[in-house]
């Protein structure tokens, strides 16, 4: 190419480039669509348990602000200025139910620990698909019941899977054999108890 014709070309590059600019920072998401799926998750969370000890009363949501949910107890963030749940940890707070579909909305959460609580029911198969970067999930001590959903495979960033202490049935899944991550596995003291 010559010379005389690179110039040119190059500020016409340019020229269509410039305009592009300003409309792509402005369809960039707000954060307040992210801060209000993991409001949503916890008020979810909240009336979907029987609490009886009431340890999920300090979850007020009278001010959703940014950072506001990571000050309840047993919730960590992302970052504290940010409502991005990281983990939910409410492991011996005394919670009756069956796992909430309400999950799905913490969905960037990475850490869920639900041990030692009063759920029953089914793991349910969807729940990797609500929660798709999980690293540790433990279920430990609780009432679950029910076969082991194979679709825990796609949870592919599980480091540690606890169902120990539950009233869980059948097989094992092989599907499991693809967590290639997993590094603690604890499923003893299930069956019927």
């Amino acid at each position: 190419m010559s010379p005389g014709l690179l110039l040119p070309l190059l500020l016409l590059l340019l020229a269509i480039a410039l305009p592009l600019t300003p409309a792509t920072t402005q369809t960039v998401p707000a954060l307040p669509v992210v801060q209000e799926d993991d409001v949503r998750c916890l008020r979810g969370v909240k009336r979907h348990f029987r609490d009886p000890n009431a340890r999920l009363s300090s979850w007020t949501f009278a001010n959703t602000s940014a950072g506001a949910i990571c000050d309840f107890s047993g919730v960590s963030c992302w970052h504290p200025q940010e409502s991005r749940v990281i983990a939910l940890e409410l492991s011996g707070y005394g919670l009756h139910g069956a796992l909430p579909s309400h999950l799905k909305y913490c969905w960037a959460t990475t850490t869920l620990d639900l041990s030692n609580n009063s759920l029953e029911g089914p793991i349910p198969p969807a729940l990797c698909d609500w929660l798709p970067y999980l690293v540790t999930l433990d279920l430990s001590g609780n009432r679950l019941s029910g076969p082991m959903p194979s679709e825990l495979a796609n949870c592919v960033y599980l480091n540690s899977l606890k169902l120990s202490g539950n009233a869980l049935s059948g097989k094992i899944p092989a599907s499991l054999s693809r967590l290639s991550r997993l590094r603690t596995l604890d499923l003893s003291h299930n069956g019927d108890n």
